[in-house]
């Protein structure tokens, strides 16, 4: 592998917090550093994020970063930018300040209008051109909200205005408002962008409302983006990559051709298949999405696609359990408080804080409890939302062996919750396969630095950069009849916890 000196910056701005890292020609980190995202809830089913905190936030880590590592600016050779996908924003152009919060993926509130798409006979065809399910997660829907309840009642013009995702808005930020573009993997999950034609899609706009001037230029994820304005860091540094955090997950395990799987346990948990070159459109309520785009050497685009599952809650029910609910003083106290006690004591936790993403697509299911007697302890109760994250995942891996397409024999995981090592044993036994973790965690950030290197010519290639990577622990299947025997009940749980806001949604 041959490299030049110099460093690679890699953001990953996140559902929960922005963290920034510095990686040296051989791939490893020399320096990190990372700030919290305040959550809003205006309402229930809402969330909303504060888009000039997540700007702030962004300059901060990576001047932390550069600091910590002791390098000047014009040492760092490129930019990897990766985000929480979904989450959307207006913006004015002229004054570079948002028309309101930015609304985050988990949101709910345009439930109803998602349904009435349904009522009204668009979901088949928007699964076609998307990929995806009709859902409030996508980014659709809250754009229109937004248009319709900021910009429509105010006297903004629109030709000030522009709309992205995450990625857009930091991008137009990081260029001093010179560059409006997204990735293509960013924008398959928009439920506006044409999976096959790999662009914005006209007859999508006109059904959401939404003008297409507003959009950003959609390119390739390896390539170049723009520029840093000089005074932001005290270098122009080139930004050469931008991937959604799932499809930077993906490449950093080296997730690169079909059937390699890997699934993430962050916010939420994103399993996540490689399909090739081929668009997969699942019957088992999986969505089709970009994995990565890069132009060859005749500038023709190369394409990976891929099958996901997503799940909406994983670590955000483990902060909900410090910080909604005070049962828990840390997320690692977990591991320990489930350990304490031989089962879950008959308590089943449903992780629908945000409804059910795959394989159910509620938009009305809530979280739930069920199983309750007098002799359940916090313990229990801990254990029992630990157990149901692996029976997540467990009903998306059961939906793509079901779909015939590929059996997943191994898993490979990554994000926060992985260091459980309590989850990561029951996800094997309830799987009946091993679950590989790696040595470093940071598989998200680690995929798009490499990316970045790559489009940047920093790195020839990634073959080495992948094998280097190290194996931490593979958890083999133990008490998998046990395991599977809760994962039966767990599914009765969750047909009760499934419709609970009822028609029409939330308003």
């Amino acid at each position: 592998m041959t490299a030049t000196s110099g460093y690679i910056l890699a953001l990953d701005l996140g559902t929960t917090g922005n963290r920034a890292f510095l990686f040296n020609n051989s791939g490893n980190v020399i320096s990190q550093a990372y700030q919290e995202l305040t959550q809003y809830y205006p309402q229930p089913g809402w969330l909303e994020h504060n888009p000039l905190e997540i700007w702030q936030a962004t300059c901060t880590v990576m001047q932390k970063a550069i600091q910590q590592a002791k390098i000047k600016a014009t040492n760092i050779q490129a930019i990897g930018l990766t985000v929480q996908r979904e989450t959307c924003l207006l913006w004015d152009k002229t004054t570079g300040k948002p028309l309101h919060n930015a609304i985050v993926w988990q949101d709910r509130r345009t439930a109803s209008h998602c349904q009435k798409l349904q009522e009204q006979g668009y979901a088949e065809e928007i699964f076609a051109r998307t990929g995806l399910i009709v859902d409030a997660y996508f980014s659709a829907t809250k754009l229109t909200w937004l248009l319709e309840q900021v910009v429509k009642p105010s006297s903004i013009n629109l030709d000030n205005v522009l709309a992205g995702t995450i990625d857009s808005w930091i991008l137009w930020n990081l260029t001093g408002g010179k560059v409006h573009a997204t990735d293509d993997s960013n924008a398959s999950r928009t439920m506006l962008y044409n999976l096959t034609t790999r662009e914005w899609d006209t007859k999508l706009l006109d059904l959401f409302n939404i003008p297409a001037h507003l959009l950003p230029k959609i390119q390739p994820s390896l390539g170049y983006f723009g520029t840093t304005k000089p005074d932001l860091l005290g270098a122009e540094i080139p930004i050469t990559a931008i991937l959604g955090d799932q499809q930077a997950s993906l490449f950093g395990h080296g997730c690169d051709r079909p059937g390699l799987v890997k699934c993430t346990y962050g916010t939420g948990s994103f399993l996540v298949a490689h399909t090739g070159n081929n668009i997969i459109h699942s019957q088992q309520q999986l969505i089709a999405t970009i994995a990565l785009t890069q132009n060859d050497s005749n500038n023709i685009t190369k394409v990976g696609y891929a099958l996901e599952g997503s799940m909406f809650t994983t670590g955000a029910c483990i902060q909900w359990l410090r910080d909604g609910i005070g049962l828990i003083d840390n997320a690692a106290q977990t591991e320990i408080l489930a350990q304490q006690v031989s089962d879950n004591g008959g308590v089943y936790f449903v992780p629908a804080l945000s409804g059910l993403g795959a394989p159910h697509w509620d938009m009305n299911a809530r979280g739930a409890f069920f199983g309750i007697t007098g002799g359940v302890k916090r313990q229990h109760l801990v254990r029992s939302v630990l157990e149901a994250i692996a029976f997540q995942v467990k009903e998306v891996v059961q939906a793509i062996n079901d779909s015939g397409l590929l059996q997943v024999e191994r898993l490979k995981v990554d994000g926060g919750a992985c260091e459980n090592n309590f989850i990561m044993q029951f996800q094997a036994d309830v799987l009946g396969i091993p679950v590989e973790r790696p040595v470093m965690r940071d598989t998200t950030v680690k995929g798009v630095a490499v990316a970045a290197g790559i489009a940047s010519g920093f790195w020839q290639d990634d073959a080495q950069l992948v094998s280097q990577r190290q194996i931490d622990r593979v958890f083999e299947p133990g008490n998998t009849q046990s395991a599977t025997n809760n994962f039966q009940k767990w599914l009765e749980a969750v047909e009760r916890a499934k419709h609970w806001v009822g028609e029409p949604g939330l308003k």
